[in-house]
């Protein structure tokens, strides 16, 4: 054996392999997974890290109703940046908002039709069921919509949606033949389809067409017998749609907070005030640290009233109403009718 060779083979024994240098910038957590958001099968909310003022309102989307005259959902149910929350309040909140991401599932069945006849006209009423799936619903909602109502539904999706609607077939026209038993069973099967196929699309379940669609006629009553002094009849109306509101928008609880202000309102002016006080307490808490909220402090100045009426403790409900007018101060506030009378004036 040569030197050369005997030599190279002593520097081959004694070389060692080089560990590698951990990066310190890697994290464990920076490995795609289910549990945190950014990851690939991530399917929870994305939070975004850039602040936002207490004012500012997110832009409509499929996910969120657009803002209107009813509703201005300024930071969609996200505490606000002045929120006087502990931290154990704050994760509290949190981990009640991550609960809430599962996704309600409805059922929707065309249970009956009825023809109604007008004085010029005769026309089919369909009696519309939405049930919430997976448990035994106490609250099952029930309204009543005509072809027409369904069709004026189809064009408004089809002008927002468009492509996404290709595979959703909506119940075709008929010249003749409208009230016929036959015609009127099949159309209950296919508006019933109908009405699932659109709701298995996200970006249409969440839209304001949709939400629109199955409430927005009661609601339109219900604030039109409030604002004309008829509490009983307006508390019947709110009763009845409010269940359906909050299946419909469970991904934004603070949507049914006008509703539900409304009721306050009804059951306060009715000498009620031990449930208009429940309710009441109900609506703060779908705006929990939500105080830019234009419901918000109206609310509290109502619910300290009535807590001294009834002489519960009503300290910290003034606390708390002292508080958010000391961070966002007001010329003049409405109170809370004032507010709700305003709202589905068209």
């Amino acid at each position: 054996m040569s030197p050369l060779t005997s030599q190279t083979k002593r520097q081959r024994k004694s070389t060692v392999c080089p560990q590698k240098t951990p990066n310190p910038r890697w994290q464990p957590w920076s490995m795609a997974s289910l549990d945190h958001p950014g990851s690939p099968g991530w399917t929870g909310p994305i939070s975004q890290c850039t602040p936002r003022t207490r004012q500012e309102v997110l832009p409509s989307g499929p996910d969120l109703p657009c803002p209107g005259p009813e509703e201005h959902l300024e930071a969609q149910d996200s505490p606000s940046s002045n929120s006087s929350m502990t931290t154990r309040e704050l994760q509290e909140h949190w981990q009640r908002e991550k609960s809430g991401w599962r996704h309600v599932k409805l059922l929707f069945e065309i249970a009956s039709a009825r023809i109604e006849e007008r004085r010029v006209s005769k026309f089919v009423m369909y009696q519309v069921v939405v049930i919430q799936t997976g448990s035994f619903d106490s609250d099952k909602a029930v309204v009543e919509r005509r072809y027409s109502d369904f069709e004026r539904l189809q064009k408004a999706l089809l002008k927002r949606f468009g492509p996404e609607l290709e595979d959703v077939a909506f119940p075709r026209k008929r010249l003749t033949g409208n009230l016929s038993a036959e015609t009127i069973c099949e159309r209950r099967l296919e508006l019933r389809d109908y009405l699932r196929l659109l709701y298995a699309v996200r970006a249409v379940r969440r839209s304001r067409e949709f939400i629109d669609f199955l409430t927005r006629p009661e609601l339109r009553e219900a604030f039109s017998c409030l604002r004309a002094g008829q509490y009983a009849r307006a508390l019947d109306v709110l009763g009845g749609v409010l269940p359906l509101q909050e299946k419909l928008t469970a991904h934004c609880p603070s949507a049914t907070v006008p509703v539900l202000c409304a009721m306050l309102v009804c059951l306060r002016d009715l000498e009620r005030p031990a449930e208009a006080f429940a309710v009441g307490e109900r609506a703060l808490q779908r705006l929990r640290a939500r105080e830019s909220h234009r419901y918000y402090a109206p609310l509290l100045d109502a619910m300290v009233r009535l807590a001294y009426a009834l002489g519960k403790d009503f300290a910290s409900l003034q606390g708390r109403l002292d508080d958010s007018q000391l961070r966002r101060p007001t010329h003049r506030g409405f109170t809370l009718k004032e507010l709700t009378v305003r709202e589905y004036l068209s």
